[in-house]
């Protein structure tokens, strides 16, 4: 996962973009929608997976950034499963972020993961790594598809074509995708196509 200063955000006042890029600006940006017009619906949204941000916006647009970069060092974020790990990781054991997990095989498994050099746990770094590798273009795909679709369900969930744009999107069918979602009003459409692009980069038609 990109780290959160990469991590571009994308906010909307209903159907129009006022804002893109780090999540202080546009959080900055969102903040002063808001103040103009306290009836405005306005969302942010992460670029990497689609979801919506929580922003708390009382206060000064000074306030809102604070808040978020304290969030954002405490660790908030963080999976829970994978703070608890953080925090039971015993004394003594090397800081190369390496984290302790429960893995379930068949005997077989087992026997073969040891018979290979460095032992299991080494031999399971190897194998996942190049499984990550080999599968790169794939996983890249199944995440922009996953984050086009949790826009769209936040967005476009009530506009004509949506069940069609999403059935288009899991098939692969990107000229159809963009046709649909071309007639979608504001930047909605734009939007999601530019999500979508990393999910039919080897599908084009």
């Amino acid at each position: 996962m990109s780290p959160v200063s990469e991590r571009t955000y994308t906010a909307f006042a209903g159907s129009r973009k006022i804002a893109g890029g780090a999540l202080a600006d546009v959080a900055s940006q969102a903040k002063a929608v808001l103040d103009a017009d306290e009836w405005s619906q306005v969302l942010i949204f992460d670029d990497v997976t689609g979801q919506v941000v929580d922003v708390d916006y009382r206060g000064t647009a000074s306030d809102v950034v604070t808040r978020l970069a304290e969030k954002q060092r405490s660790g908030a974020e963080m999976p829970e499963s994978v703070a608890n790990e953080e925090a039971v990781r015993r004394p003594g054991r090397p800081r190369l972020g390496v984290v302790a997990r429960e893995v379930t095989l068949l005997p077989r498994h087992w026997a073969w993961l040891a018979s290979q050099p460095g032992g299991a746990s080494v031999a399971l770094r190897k194998l996942v790594e190049q499984a990550s590798r080999e599968n790169q273009g794939r996983d890249r795909r199944r995440q922009a598809k996953d984050a086009t679709y949790r826009f769209l369900s936040a967005m476009a969930g009530n506009l004509p074509g949506f069940e069609e744009a999403t059935r288009a999107l899991f098939a692969d069918q990107a000229a159809l995708f963009g046709e649909l979602a071309a007639a979608w009003p504001g930047d909605i459409g734009a939007h999601a196509r530019m999500l979508a692009v990393a999910a039919f980069e080897a599908h084009e038609e």
